[in-house]
Formats: C-alpha cells, sequence, structure tokens
C-alpha cells in the first residue's frame, strides 16, 4: 500500500507512534510518505520505502497568523495524487483530521483518497473539548473512513464526547522489544547512577499533566529509607520549577537532569523503578518502554495506566497525587530483591504478550484494508 503519514514531529508519545509505525510498515514493503512540518524526531535514519514531504506555510502581511490547516490540506493533496496515495493516516486530531478530510473531498475528481484517524489522548479530552474545536473534531470524527484509540479508556471517552454510535477500534501502543530491552551499558550505568544504590526514572515533556514535582516529592520520602537518586529525561515547562523544588527539599545533589535524550533504552537498562505520577495519561507509552527494558512501573490510577501497568504484577498503580503511597510501593520493591527481580520478569513479559509491535501493526494493516474496501 501508500501510505501518507501525518503527525506531530516533536517529542510526545502521538509522532513517536507514528514514525515507528511508519519504520516498521515500511520493512513490511509499504511505501509510507510522512507529511509534517519538520522532520519527525525519530525519523533520523534512512531506511527504503520511506519518504519526508515538508509542509511549508506561506506567509502573508494580510494573515496575522499562520494558516497551517490549509497549508497540510494542501500538502497532502499534492502528496496525494503525485505519489498515487491508497489511504492518509493521522495521528490526533486538531488540527491534521480536517485537513485530510479536505484533501480528501478534493482528491475525489481524482483518486479516492481513505482517512484513518488515530485518537492519542488529549486531542479528545483537552484540546477536542474546546467549545470551538468539538463540533470540528466531531465533523472530522463521523468523516473519517476508520476511526482508532490508543486505550480502551480513550474509546470510552471518546464516544461519549463525541457520540455513542462512532465506530472506534482500540489499537494499544506498542514498542519493539529487540530494541526496547535491558542491556545496560556500564558508562551510562556509572553516569546514571552515580554513588546511588538505586534509580528512579521518569521521562516525559514536563507538561504540567506530568506532575513532575511528584517525582522529586517520592524521591525525597524513599531517601528517608534507602540511598536512591531520581534521573529525569526530558525537558518543558516545568523544568525550572522541579529544580526549585530540588533545592527546597534539599533533595538537589541527588537528582539529576539529562534534558531530551534519544539513547532511551540504554537510560532505562540503569533504572530500577520508572515513575509516572502524571493527572492524565490516555495510554502511557512511556511506562511500556520502561517495561520492555524490565523496570517496573509505579503510576497514578488514571486513564489508560490501568491497561498497561498491572498492580503489584508489573508495578504499582495508586490516586492521583498521592507521594506517600507511590513512596511506600518504590520502597517495597527497593527493599525487596526478589520481588523487584519478578516484577522486571513480569513488566517484559506483558510486554511481550501484549504490546509486542510485530502483534499491532497488522492490526493497523487490516485497518488500512477496511478503509480501502469502503465504498
Amino acid at each position: 500500500m501508500r501510505i501518507g503519514m501525518v503527525c506531530y514531529p516533536t517529542y510526545g508519545g502521538s509522532g513517536i507512534l507514528a514514525t515507528e509505525l511508519g519504520h516498521d510498515l515500511a520493512k513490511r514493503g509499504h511505501c509510507v510518505h510522512f507529511i509534517t512540518y519538520a522532520q519527525p524526531m525519530r525519523l533520523d535514519r534512512f531506511q527504503d520505502n520511506i519518504y519526508y514531504h515538508e509542509v511549508e506555510t506561506p506567509s502573508y502581511p494580510l494573515m496575522e497568523f499562520n494558516q497551517y490547516t490549509l497549508a497540510l490540506a494542501g500538502k497532502i493533496l499534492d502528496v496525494a495524487k503525485y505519489e498515487q496515495l491508497d489511504v492518509v493516516h493521522v495521528h490526533y486530531a486538531i488540527p491534521h483530521a480536517i485537513s485530510a478530510y479536505l484533501a480528501k473531498e478534493i482528491s475525489q475528481t481524482n483518486r479516492p483518497l481513505k482517512l484513518v484517524t488515530t485518537l492519542h489522548g488529549t486531542d479528545i479530552t483537552l484540546v477536542g473539548m474546546e467549545p470551538t474545536f468539538h463540533p470540528i473534531v466531531k465533523f472530522s470524527l463521523e468523516k473519517s473512513d476508520m476511526v482508532t484509540a490508543v486505550s480502551g479508556f480513550l474509546q470510552e471517552k471518546t464516544r461519549q464526547s463525541f457520540g455513542s454510535d462512532l465506530d472506534i477500534k482500540v489499537i494499544p501502543n506498542f514498542v519493539d522489544p529487540n530494541v526496547y530491552k535491558r542491556d545496560e551499558d556500564a558508562q551510562v550505568a556509572r553516569h546514571v547512577r552515580g554513588d546511588a544504590d538505586f534509580v528512579l526514572m521518569h521521562v516525559s515533556n514536563f507538561r504540567p499533566v506530568k506532575r513532575v514535582q511528584d517525582c522529586i516529592r517520592i524521591l525525597a520520602e524513599v531517601r528517608k529509607r534507602v540511598n536512591a537518586r531520581l534521573v529525569f529525561v526530558g525537558d518543558g515547562p516545568e523544568r525550572s520549577d522541579a529544580e526549585r523544588l530540588c533545592r527546597e527539599l534539599d533533595v538537589v545533589d541527588h537528582v539529576l537532569f539529562l534534558g531530551k535524550q534519544s539513547g532511551l533504552p540504554e537510560l532505562l537498562s540503569s533504572a530500577d523503578i520508572f515513575l509516572l505520577p502524571s493527572q492524565q495519561e490516555s495510554f502511557g507509552l512511556s511506562a511500556l518502554e520502561a517495561m520492555s527494558c524490565s523496570v517496573p512501573v509505579v503510576a497514578t490510577n488514571i486513564g489508560g495506566i490501568p491497561e498497561v501497568v498491572r498492580h503489584d504484577e508489573t508495578g504499582f498503580v495508586a490516586e492521583l497525587g498521592d507521594v506517600e503511597g507511590m513512596a511506600k510501593y518504590c520502597l517495597d520493591l527497593l527493599k525487596n530483591p526478589k520481588k523487584l527481580a519478578a516484577f522486571r520478569e513480569n513488566a517484559r513479559k506483558r510486554v511481550l504478550d501484549h504490546f509486542d509491535i510485530n502483534s499491532i501493526v497488522p492490526m493497523y494493516e487490516e485497518v488500512y484494508h477496511q478503509a480501502i474496501s469502503k465504498p
């Protein structure tokens, strides 16, 4: 098949999923054309059957704001026409789905173009609920040939907000277990671990919904019992406040900020526990990547996280803001080596059984075939 892939290219679960999906589809012989305003973060190596088309947004004095939605629609139309696309797969509803719909309608006179929309979370639970955007999102979902969601939680949330009769197929996020596997690098481990006995780790874009400050509070509680260190991977608007809190709680010497990093498997392989205290997660891709590297997860009982993290098996889930509870869960593992080893094994096994890329990508292939076969 010839597939157009539309996503946000920056750090974030939707862009990561789209890029990894594109890589695997290309390996399977499909031609994948990425269409976005910058090269996706993980589209950093040459691969047969993968092409990148940059969306350029024209700027005119009369228009105060850039017209990305229209520019994207025009680019999708252009790529669909000259590359003979069978389907365009958009990740994140706003504005990708409506741009693709415009391109689909215009292209009907030339070649039928099918639209698949994948929902990732805040495009439904946050942005999509804005009164201005709600009817637009609803329209784009109704006009998509196929709609998928990354979790059962998001499927139900979408139906509650945009129509109980919407046909939405759940296809969970995935990970390549051959890439994300525990393979500790001695040099990386020395840098990450320092003189600590245990490492807690958090990876995110440091948005407010990630509640990175809770990770620091958890560390402060854990350090009352064991010699632990907290390692942050990523960057974003909450970093300055997090650094300030480290000084307030007198743990600044026990927190390492690594910023944005690309070698996640090596870093995760040096961690003992992964922290995810978010107040909003439709799936929790970072938790899945950690589990694939045999790292148990301590997270909040929010959104789609319980669909990924099995409580008291691959990690623990606690109520939102329960710092003391999450700290106790961490200590329960760190002070019991046999239990920690069992949880590591369980975490890896759950990924292999339910979230292996080799099992999930064929689900998307089937969705494409269903979309193409629709009259």
